[in-house]
């Protein structure tokens, strides 16, 4: 009997309506895989803290990988590819740092308007998008653990 994975799943709160259905389509993946995981998650204010959160809990040893999810959307006032790329970098660091895989769920729309359709384009997406993290985390953790072994 194979032992029981442990994932993390990180969520900045910005637009939690829609970045929660990547953790939604996350966890009904894993169901369908039938892959025994344990999934705990994190809620952070915003994208910019996903990759520190991210190493952290790398650092505990209790993950064989984490997940994480933001809409990054351009407010007007900053710009948003430039904090998109900081964040996802920062997702690379952290697994490259910690060995542990670190796996990013953030999407950078070019348009995002706070209207019935972008929302539910976005929320439908990130449900696929979650069931993607988890397939894609039940294979890296299983492609380290054999590496390491």
């Amino acid at each position: 009997m194979s032992r029981t994975r442990k994932f993390a799943f990180i969520k900045a709160r910005w637009h939690a309506n829609i970045v929660d259905k990547a953790f939604e389509g996350f966890k009904q993946r894993l169901s369908e895989l039938d892959a025994e995981a344990d999934v705990e998650s994190f809620d952070v204010p915003g994208a910019f803290e996903m990759p520190l959160i991210a190493l952290k809990l790398a650092e505990t040893g209790k993950y064989d990988a984490i997940a994480a999810a933001a809409l990054v959307v351009d407010g007007g006032i900053y710009r948003h590819d430039f904090v998109a790329q900081a964040v996802v970098s920062g997702l690379m660091d952290a697994g490259l740092k910690s060995g542990v895989p670190v796996l990013s769920v953030s999407l950078t729309p070019h348009h995002f308007q706070p209207t019935s359709d972008h929302e539910g384009f976005f929320s439908e997406h990130f449900v696929k998008k979650g069931r993607e993290a988890a397939d894609a985390a039940v294979s890296a953790a299983d492609l380290v653990a054999q590496l390491g072994a």
